[in-house]
């Protein structure tokens, strides 16, 4: 895949990206690798780190001007409205043994994961495909705009987690299955990027920039029981 050797540039070459765990990333097989959100950078970033092709729910409002072909090139997965379209090509990717990446925040701000979307939990439901938590920091600053492109040579971490298969209680069905999902996503996620955060000197911005969250690259509502 083009598009990844095209990330690999910006992370490794524009910026100084340490990228640890990639092991845990399963070499063969569905993979949905979930990460926080901070910045206009994590899309390429993560695409770039990932060991493997991978296509990205992305909302509809990125496919603009002349990132939009490169986009539809790329084979990411555009999300508009509701997001079920997204899903269903996503748990496509995955049925054929392909990787899905989920900012599952839905939108840019601390990448704390204080809180998730369901779209990464509903196709593990689906699929059965691991979920890799990714923590991503450095991407995006205290001070900066969520739309900020960081100077040559930022230092980024990105550190890949244990791969977590969901495995939700059989008495759960329907709304009350997908809410465990959503949980057991959120903390898998939290966990992570606190462990990482012990392990390097930067740092999570510590403010909220004025965005309202968009139904987009994770902030889907899926159907229960597509």
């Amino acid at each position: 895949m083009w598009s990844r050797w095209l990330g690999v540039g910006l992370a490794k070459g524009l910026w100084a990206t340490e990228v640890r765990g990639k092991e845990k990333v399963p070499s063969s097989g569905p993979v949905i690798v979930v990460a926080n959100h901070l910045g206009f950078i994590d899309g390429p970033v993560m695409h770039g780190v990932i060991p493997r092709g991978s296509h990205f729910l992305i909302s509809d409002h990125m496919y603009k001007g002349a990132v939009k072909p490169l986009m539809h090139l790329a084979g990411q997965i555009k999300v508009e409205g509701s997001g079920r379209a997204a899903l269903a090509k996503g748990r496509a990717v995955l049925k054929r043994g392909g990787v899905v990446g989920v900012f599952p925040e839905g939108t840019r701000g601390t990448g704390a994961a204080d809180s998730v979307h369901g779209g990464a939990a509903w196709l593990a439901i689906q699929t059965g495909a691991p979920i890799v938590p990714t923590a991503l920091i450095g991407t995006r600053n205290t001070g900066e705009g969520v739309n900020v492109w960081p100077r040559p040579r930022r230092r980024i971490l990105v550190e890949f987690g244990d791969a977590v298969v969901l495995e939700p209680p059989a008495e759960l069905k329907g709304r009350a299955k997908q809410t465990w999902a959503e949980h057991a996503v959120a903390e898998a996620l939290r966990k992570q990027v606190g462990a990482a955060l012990t392990t390097t000197d930067l740092e999570l911005p510590t403010d909220t920039p004025e965005r309202k969250p968009r139904k987009g690259s994770a902030g889907i509502e899926p159907k229960e029981n597509a």
